[in-house]
């Protein structure tokens, strides 16, 4: 038996993608700028994510305008859809997993102890504050 962790789709799981699906699996078709706001993503970073998973078949990128503004629109695809289902799944078992397995405590031993020496020095002395003939008060 394998364990749950082998089913975790590396496409799907990188946070930013699963962020992306996770908002698309909740509406019809998302624009651009909300997804990169809400997933706090530059417009680049966020690009290249939409574009592994248009790759991956798991949503669609329709180009268009408002008005006389551009806009880029993202919609999941039926795919898209069970590969965030078949995700969430996967994850809910590890939790279960988790939840399942006693918990212990681990004491840190003195004799496991590592002693680092310090290497802060004196503390820090701050100049005195100098004014200049035009007043200006400089440090």
């Amino acid at each position: 038996m394998t364990h749950p962790v082998a089913g975790l789709d590396d496409v799907v799981h990188q946070r930013s993608r699963l962020g992306v699906l996770a908002i698309l699996s909740s509406g019809d078709r998302v624009e651009f700028g909300y997804l990169r706001q809400a997933l706090g993503l530059s417009a680049g970073n966020l690009s290249g994510h939409l574009a592994m998973l248009a790759q991956a078949r798991l949503i669609t990128i329709e180009k268009g305008y408002q008005g006389r503004r551009p806009r880029t629109w993202v919609t999941i695809t039926p795919a898209g859809r069970q590969a965030y289902r078949d995700e969430m799944t996967v994850l809910r078992s590890l939790v279960s997993l988790a939840d399942a397995a006693p918990f212990e405590p681990v004491e840190p031993s003195t004799d496991d102890a590592v002693q680092v020496p310090s290497t802060a020095g004196p503390p820090a002395v701050e100049p005195p504050a100098v004014r200049t003939e035009s007043g200006v008060r400089l440090g």
